[in-house]
C-alpha cells in the first residue's frame, strides 16, 4: 500500500530568534517544526526540531513580515519547497524524502526521548 505525499516547505524566519520552520503536509494542514539551525545536510547530523502549532496550508506560501505583537512577529522568506514521499509514520517517528532544490534526500523526525513535549530531532538518512 502507498503512503500518501504531500508538500513540504521550508521558510528563514527571523524572529525573536532566528531559525528555519519546516512543513509537512499532512491531514489538510502543514505540521510544523520550529528548526534553530536549519536541516541537516549530511548524513547523521542531528537537529533539534521544536514541534509548534499546525499551519493552514495557505501560509505555506507566504514571505514578508509578521507585525511586532503577531505570533511570530519577523521576517519570513521561503528556503525551499517541493514535494515530499512519506516513507514512515509512527506514533514517535516521521521518515520523508524530500524533493526539492536545497533539501533532498531520506529526512527522519523524531521524538526526543529524553526532551521535553514538543522537542523532536531531524537527522538526514542514508537513501
Amino acid at each position: 500500500m502507498a503512503l500518501p505525499s504531500g508538500r513540504f516547505v521550508v521558510q528563514e524566519h527571523h524572529a525573536r530568534t532566528h531559525h528555519f520552520d519546516f512543513r509537512l503536509e499532512m491531514d489538510g494542514v502543514f505540521k510544523s517544526w520550529a528548526v534553530p539551525k536549519g536541516l541537516p545536510d549530511k548524513v547523521g547530523v542531528k537537529r533539534l526540531a521544536i514541534q509548534v502549532e499546525d499551519h493552514a496550508l495557505e501560509f505555506g506560501n507566504f514571505e514578508g513580515t509578521i507585525p511586532p505583537g503577531d505570533y511570530g512577529a519577523g521576517e519570513i522568506r521561503l528556503w525551499d519547497s517541493g514535494t515530499y514521499e512519506l516513507l514512515e509514520s509512527v506514533e514517535n517517528r516521521i521518515r520523508v524524502k524530500l524533493h526539492g532544490s536545497r533539501a533532498s534526500g531520506v529526512f527522519e523526525i523524531l521524538k526526543f526521548r529524553h526532551g521535553k513535549e514538543r522537542e523532536w530531532l531531524i537527522l538526514m538518512r542514508r537513501g
